[in-house]
């Protein structure tokens, strides 16, 4: 069976530790998948919120996720802190790439690779909107440094 790959970027510009909660442990006794995917989000809203956004409020519009790569390396269990390295790249007209890297504090193993791709989204008109250039701006010039 074919694997899916995922190619991180080398720079990260934000990070955010976040606990595994109880809530968070399946019937296999770790760390769930979609759970995994909660998680990210609540890494990627703070990562919008430290650079003055929300995901309903970037220059006007929102975000709204369209496809999610999560690549599995490790398991983790109720307890572990979790790391959470996040950076956007591959800025296009109408939306853009979040990558993370999610590492076990404690043993520095890497738990996942994701990406989620987002589009903006005008949530009044329900239709893509362009990317906001507030967006590019801020994030258009780190992922040229990156490159």
């Amino acid at each position: 069976m074919a694997r899916m790959k995922l190619e991180l970027p080398e720079r990260f510009d934000f990070s955010i530790e976040i606990p595994v909660r109880i809530e968070n442990i399946n019937y296999g006794g770790h760390l769930g998948n979609d759970s995994l995917l909660s998680l990210v989000h609540e890494a990627r809203l703070r990562f919008l919120k430290a650079n003055g956004f929300t995901e309903a409020d970037i220059g006007g519009v929102g975000i709204i996720m369209v496809d999610t790569v999560i690549i599995y390396k490790s398991e983790s269990f109720h307890g572990d802190v979790l790391k959470f390295d996040v950076t956007v790249d591959n800025i296009g007209k109408t939306g853009c790439d979040f990558f993370f890297r999610v590492t076990n504090i404690a043993t520095k193993e890497d738990v996942a690779h994701v990406k989620t791709g987002v589009v903006f989204f005008d949530y009044k008109a329900r239709k893509v909107a362009p990317t906001p250039p507030e967006f590019t701006d801020l994030f258009g010039r780190q992922t040229e440094k990156k490159r």
